[in-house]
């Protein structure tokens, strides 16, 4: 196994482990760990993939790190801008 691989398999654990989390409601899928975790992940196989010219894989791992990447801006540029949420109605 070359170091190569090994840098592949964590990319893939990051991604693994953020959707893992999230189908097991450990982690919200807005929330800044498993958007983290995505694009560390994404961006790990997306550098792969360039280098050794994959293109199919290179638009999959490319798409799924600039979506996680704005997702992640908009949760920082959008924190102080949210509207309260309504009162509750009591019965």
């Amino acid at each position: 196994m070359h170091l190569i691989d090994l840098v592949e398999i964590v990319g893939s654990l990051l991604i693994l482990a953020a959707f893992a989390a999230a189908q097991l409601r450990k982690l919200d899928a807005h929330s800044i760990p498993y958007l983290v975790l995505n694009i560390a992940g994404a961006g790990i196989l997306a550098v792969i993939a360039a280098g050794q010219q994959s293109w199919g894989f290179l638009l999959l791992e490319g798409t799924w790190t600039i979506v996680s990447a704005i997702s992640l801006a908009a949760r920082f540029t959008r924190r102080g801008d949210r509207p309260a949420p309504p009162p509750a109605h009591q019965a």
